[in-house]
């Protein structure tokens, strides 16, 4: 019985001590709980004396004025999801007060900010990087500007503090507490922003990174108060969120809209027609023929024109001939009397030589074309036969020139009348027999009485370009080079021809040889 009386007295002991540290626990936790119930959602106006009430339906009042706002059960009671937000660290920005609403902004959009001093924690150009960074989350989405000085009164001064500071109402209080505070457009403090210099600055999520707390005390640099969303940078409690992905939430723009508009618009700048270039090796063309000794290739406004039997490309806009025609061309081809017919959309006109003829333009539906055909994709006449051959889509109709009708037996697939071909043509023409058909950057000559394809090109081969031309209009090309290809091309075939003869003499020798070798062989038999 004695050994159990030490027991009892221990038990007793511990049994009066449990109470003894629940209820100094309880006063720890409602001392913070009155402490941040006052910095952050007293009724006074900032700056003033904080007013201390031992009022207990005050407190409770208080208290559900910060569950509602952080979204939590609305009981009045300092519950451990309440201590837990309250432990948080967040901004120095009260939650309520004259911040319970969006205030006033500058009344300029070209602010100004000065870096006051640096943290050791961070590089310099860090810590520079981190502020402009934060500072663009804003006017990307507003027309303000921020402009950086290192000497005199800015609009946003930026320092690094501890505890209590200057003439600074607010102070800090030590690590993971209050990381910053800033105060709303105006003199004074107005727009100055303060960042605790007891906490670890980093510029990625190792620490409290300074782009993120600096972005949201801009904020209120700005005159923005806090959000209850919590998806919103304006939220006041500390989000470790990933510092490369864009931090403002819809809220957020909202807000900052409110004061200063959206960003400027920036007209855009009137797009001018393209001009094409020659040697461009995507390049393609919307239409092209011959004309007499020439060829003539259309992209959109302007032409080119190459000669047979000279060594020069002319670029022209179309309407420097033809004033009358329109831009964008879909298919010409010249027919057997010396004329041009071009076609755009459900019309084609008539040229001769340099001018069109009147009462032009005509439907394509008087060549013969059913309605429901709307534009023609390429169109070349064979010369020899007198035969226009019109392409559309996968199709193909054979007109005569003679008779000005139709072929019968048409429309027919472009791959059963043209093997090889493919399906869709972009323009045609033809020269000294074959016909070149040009589909994207490719062009396919082809010949008409064996149907099958002898070579592939680039369209603009015809060009003879060597490399991508820097202007435009820079398409002479050069005479003596142009000559020399020329005599090469002239050399190598005259030697093919000197050893093919070479080759022929050779042969009959050989024969004749044999032959007076015989005709010894008789007669020594006679003889």
């Amino acid at each position: 019985m004695k050994s159990l009386l030490p027991l009892f007295l221990l038990s007793l002991t511990f049994s009066s001590a449990f109470p003894a540290d629940r209820k100094m626990k309880n006063e720890d936790n409602m001392h913070l709980a009155q402490a941040y119930l006052n910095q952050f959602y007293s009724l006074e106006i900032e700056g003033s004396h904080l007013v201390q009430s031992k009022n207990r339906s005050l407190i409770e009042g208080k208290i559900r004025e910060m569950q509602a706002f952080f979204g939590l059960t609305v009981t009045g009671e300092l519950d451990s999801n309440t201590l837990e937000i309250m432990k948080t660290p967040r901004c120095g920005v009260p939650d309520v007060g004259q911040y319970g609403y969006t205030l006033p902004g500058w009344r300029k959009h070209n602010i100004t900010y000065r870096i006051m001093n640096y943290t050791p924690d961070m590089a310099q150009a860090d810590v520079d990087d981190a502020i402009q960074k934060a500072l663009e989350v804003w006017s990307n989405v507003t027309p303000l500007t921020f402009t950086r000085i290192s000497k005199g009164i800015a609009d946003i001064m930026i320092a690094f503090r501890t505890r209590v500071h200057g003439r600074c109402p607010r102070h800090f209080d030590g690590p993971w507490g209050v990381l910053g505070h800033a105060f709303p457009p105006g003199l004074g403090l107005g727009g100055d922003t303060h960042f605790d210099e007891d906490e670890n600055w980093t510029k990625d999520a190792a620490g409290f990174n300074l782009f993120l707390v600096a972005a949201h005390e801009f904020g209120h640099s700005l005159g923005l108060s806090h959000s209850s969303d919590q998806r919103a940078l304006m939220f006041p409690n500390f989000v470790s969120l990933d510092p490369s992905k864009y931090p403002l939430s819809q809220d957020d723009i909202n807000a900052i809209q409110s004061i200063y508009g959206g960003p400027p618009k920036v007209p855009a700048k009137p797009k001018g027609p393209t001009v094409p270039h020659a040697c461009d090796t995507g390049l393609t063309f919307d239409a092209i023929t011959s004309f007499r000794r020439e060829v003539m290739f259309f992209k959109g406004r302007n032409l080119w024109r190459i000669y047979y039997d000279i060594a020069n490309v002319e670029f022209e806009l179309i309407a420097s001939f033809w004033p009358s025609l329109p831009a964008d061309l879909q298919a010409a081809y010249e027919n057997p009397k010396d004329r041009i017919l071009v076609f755009k959309d459900e019309n084609f006109w008539m040229i001769r030589g340099y001018a069109v003829l009147p009462d032009y333009p005509k439907s394509i539906h008087t060549l013969g074309f059913p309605r429901h055909v709307k534009k023609i994709d390429a169109a070349v006449c064979d010369q020899n036969t007198r035969k226009t051959y019109f392409f559309v889509d996968i199709w193909c109709w054979r007109y005569d020139e003679m008779t000005q009708t139709m072929d019968r037996g048409y429309p027919q697939r472009v791959v059963k009348h043209f093997p090889g071909l493919g399906l869709r043509i972009d323009a045609a023409f033809q020269h000294k027999g074959f016909f070149y058909f040009f589909r994207g950057s490719k062009q396919f000559e082809y010949d008409i009485k064996a149907k099958n394809i002898t070579q592939v090109m680039r369209t603009n081969a015809w060009f003879q370009c060597t490399e991508p031309l820097n202007s435009s209009f820079d398409f002479a090309i050069n005479r003596e080079s142009a000559y020399s290809r020329g005599m090469d091309i002239l050399y190598h075939r005259n030697l093919s021809l000197l050893v093919v003869s070479i080759v022929y003499l050779l042969k009959n020798l050989i024969v004749i040889n044999e032959f007076i070798d015989l005709n010894l062989t008789l007669r020594s038999l006679l003889i």
